[in-house]
């Protein structure tokens, strides 16, 4: 179903700006998930453990503050957060490669950078997916969706593959730094955003505990809200726990490039970009629910063909997996995201994707500390063979759920998008 030129997302020049800067912002997060671990593994030899202990404090950021986030996120200027958080990823980022030339890098500073460029994450995409419904009309949200996740798909795709390379050239920690100038160059993008109005938060006075309590009640309270949740969180939970290791297996295990590790998970960066691009005419033909339903029936048990990763043609079937299993996370990516965002009044949006954010990300801790934990005591290829098996299950929750049998988008009940202001 073709989108209104009215209801096209890009005829909002904020979106467009938000756009560009996401862009950057999304090459330099994929940079840098090649390259810090990478730099972990060839340059401080670190072990299956160690690796696991960097992807959790990467994403444990989400288990602290992702909650207050929220809260706070409602309360504040989302374009001054955008910002704020970019320029401090891209200071600690920074900081890597300074070290590594001054020989006095550690694993314990690599700790550091990415548990605190996890809290500037943490504030950047909370703000970001709740000032996207104030810069566009609700008729474009799925659009603009289906845009950000594309986005998502190909910074995954040229994002790994450029860190791949820029770590084979280059060295893992200039890689790193490449990643840095990305997050500056996404920063001073966002300063051109003419909307930084305040998001309609709740009265004044209220506890911080109390609005999380808010936000937490609307997301599980809710059955469909509720069961969205855990389907991602249990994706989240299983990718994590295969991406952890796979550093360790193509490097040291398979004796495989740097570049081939990129390439690996940028062609699941093409099943995402294909998943969020088929997400709006599948939901159009067959419903929203259905779609969420069928789309993981029969696509999710393709991870289990991860495990059996290895040289020569197990490397395609593992890889065609991939591609498969991250199909379905761009279509549940982009229907998801929609649905919650409809059934969400403007002044719980960003409480209520701080929810999200805290259980989705959060997984992905638990699943590095997972990763590396039975990494550690049982190898490699068990550890796969989990992570595999948690993806292939994931699409159980919204299966059973009431989501499975909605038609379309529920009515919205928000404000209309914050208005401009005039220019002086």
């Amino acid at each position: 179903m073709p989108t209104p030129p009215s209801a096209s997302p890009w005829r909002t020049a904020d979106f467009r700006t938000l756009f560009a800067a996401s862009t950057l912002s999304q090459l330099g997060t994929n940079v840098s998930y090649v390259a810090v671990p990478l730099t972990a593994v060839v340059a401080l030899d670190a072990d299956p453990g160690e690796v696991g202990a960097l992807a959790t404090l990467s994403t444990l950021a989400f288990l602290l503050i992702g909650l207050p986030a929220g809260a706070w996120v409602d309360r504040m200027r989302q374009r001054t957060v955008l910002v704020g958080a970019d320029l401090a990823r891209a200071a600690l980022f920074a900081s890597v490669p300074l070290a590594w030339w001054a020989d006095t890098l550690s694993l314990g500073q690599l700790y550091a950078v990415v548990l605190l460029s996890g809290c500037a994450t943490v504030f950047f995409d909370v703000g970001s997916q709740s000032f996207l419904p104030r810069l566009v009309d609700r008729a474009a949200l799925v659009p603009a969706n289906t845009a950000m996740v594309g986005l998502q798909a190909v910074g995954t795709i040229a994002g790994r593959s450029v860190g791949g390379a820029l770590v084979q050239m280059l060295t893992a920690p200039v890689a790193v730094l490449c990643a840095s100038l990305t997050y500056f160059a996404s920063a001073v993008q966002l300063a051109f955003l003419r909307r930084e109005a305040a998001a309609p938060g709740p009265a004044g006075g209220t506890p911080l505990r109390a609005q999380i309590a808010e936000g937490l009640r609307h997301v599980f309270g809710n059955p469909e809200l509720r069961a969205l949740a855990l389907t991602a969180a249990l994706t989240n939970l299983g990718m994590q726990t295969v991406n952890t290791m796979l550093p360790i297996l193509f490097v040291r295990e398979l004796r495989l490039p740097a570049a081939a590790l990129g390439v690996f998970w940028a062609v699941g960066g093409v099943g995402l970009l294909i998943g969020a691009r088929c997400a709006r005419p599948l939901a159009a033909r067959l419903g929203y629910g259905r779609t969420l339903g069928l789309v993981g029936a029969v696509l999710a048990p393709a991870a289990l063909l991860v495990p059996l990763i290895d040289r020569g043609p197990w490397l395609w079937l593992a890889g065609a997996g991939w591609v498969l299993a991250l199909f379905k996370t761009g279509t549940d990516n982009v229907l998801g995201v929609s649905l919650r965002q409809h059934m969400t009044p403007d002044d719980l949006l960003g409480r209520m994707n701080a929810t999200f954010r805290f259980v989705l990300t959060g997984s992905l801790a638990i699943g590095a500390a997972l990763s590396g934990l039975v990494g550690e005591l049982a190898g490699v290829r068990v550890t796969l063979w989990l992570g595999g098996t948690l993806i292939a299950v994931a699409f159980l929750p919204v299966f059973l759920s009431p989501v499975r049998s909605r038609r379309g988008l529920p009515a919205q009940r928000t404000a209309p998008p914050v208005a401009a202001p005039a220019p002086k």
